[in-house]
């Protein structure tokens, strides 16, 4: 009965488990994204959201980013910088101050914009929230990384 237990827990914790090719993390943290990205020789992706009243991010954030095809793509070729500025929830202040410079850096004047920079943080190109899920949003992005090559 205990080696049956043991067997059962193991496989529902295999199985329960996030695989690590479907698992997108997003930071906040530029700095360390720019060198993963770097290292990794991976396209960086700042996604400017108002995560908590923006509805359009919202929207993207759930048709796209939380599709196992976009971490999927994601987890292959980009590493994800999330720029929030929320308007009900508190940030650092270390990272207000990096999310409003990066915002003035690439004269951001809406949401959900997403800018697409090479491993060496060139810009390549921006998407924006757009209909047809991660398999639309992807392919865009894809087009975008093929002419930054």
């Amino acid at each position: 009965m205990t080696r049956l237990f043991i067997v059962v827990a193991f496989l529902l914790l295999v199985w329960l488990a996030p695989s690590n090719a479907a698992e997108e993390v997003w930071t906040s943290d530029y700095a360390a994204a720019a060198a993963k990205a770097k290292k990794e020789n991976k396209a960086l992706l700042l996604d400017f959201t108002g995560s908590d009243w923006c509805c359009w991010c919202m929207k993207l954030k759930e048709e796209v980013f939380a599709q196992k095809e976009f971490k999927d793509w994601a987890a292959q070729k980009a590493v994800l910088i999330e720029v929030d500025f929320p308007r009900h929830n508190m940030l650092a202040a270390e990272t207000t101050k990096q999310n409003a410079e990066l915002r003035n850096k690439y004269n951001i004047r809406g949401y959900p914009t997403i800018i697409v920079l090479g491993p060496t943080e060139n810009k390549i190109g921006e998407l924006g929230y757009m209909n047809g899920g991660p398999a639309a949003w992807t392919k865009a992005c894809d087009e975008i990384l093929a002419k930054g090559k």
